[in-house]
């Protein structure tokens, strides 16, 4: 591993920490808070490793924060959230052209995996109930997890581990174990 790879992966890790970290906050605005930083620092990460999609996906998921940091300001986060998952399927294809990955089946897959785990997340963060959301982070965090080995993001293998292991026993303990 080159110096360049170290500094990258150490930034990713910065950016797992923050992630893991944000869900001990106390408020709504702390977690969001923790999440942009985590956002910025992955963002940084998935560019020093050419992983464009996943920096793109960072980038609109920074922007996120600070608009639902915000959200009271705003009287239609349906819209919002709209905007949000067009700017996430915008962005695949965004690296086709602009960072110009070759469109290969395998380039085509793999680079879809993060913007479906964006769009489903955006969609499961704006449900009121958590055990939807806790469900959709199902679906989003292994496909994140995929991506990151991909593309050997070490913090964000190790971020979407814990996620996932979490979220399952999250939903055991609230959703299964209830019943």
């Amino acid at each position: 591993m080159d110096w360049y790879e170290f500094i990258a992966q150490a930034v990713g890790i910065c950016g797992m920490v923050m992630n893991i970290l944000s869900y001990q906050q106390r408020s709504q605005k702390g977690i969001l808070l923790m999440q942009f930083i985590g956002g910025c620092f992955f963002a940084v990460n998935f560019y020093m490793l050419g992983a464009m999609t996943g920096f793109l996906m960072n980038v609109v998921g920074i922007i996120r924060a600070v608009v639902y940091y915000n959200k009271a300001k705003i009287k239609r986060m349906d819209v919002v959230n709209g905007v949000f998952v067009a700017a996430f399927i915008l962005s695949y294809f965004l690296t086709f052209t602009v960072f110009a990955k070759p469109v290969l089946w395998q380039n085509l897959l793999i680079e879809c995996l993060p913007v479906v785990a964006m769009c489903v997340l955006t969609f499961g963060f704006y449900a009121k109930k958590a055990s939807t959301t806790r469900k959709t982070t199902l679906i989003g965090s292994p496909l994140w997890l995929i991506y990151n080995l991909i593309n050997r993001s070490t913090g964000g293998i190790i971020c979407e581990s814990i996620s996932l292991c979490s979220v399952l026993i999250a939903i055991y303990r609230y959703d299964v174990k209830k019943k």
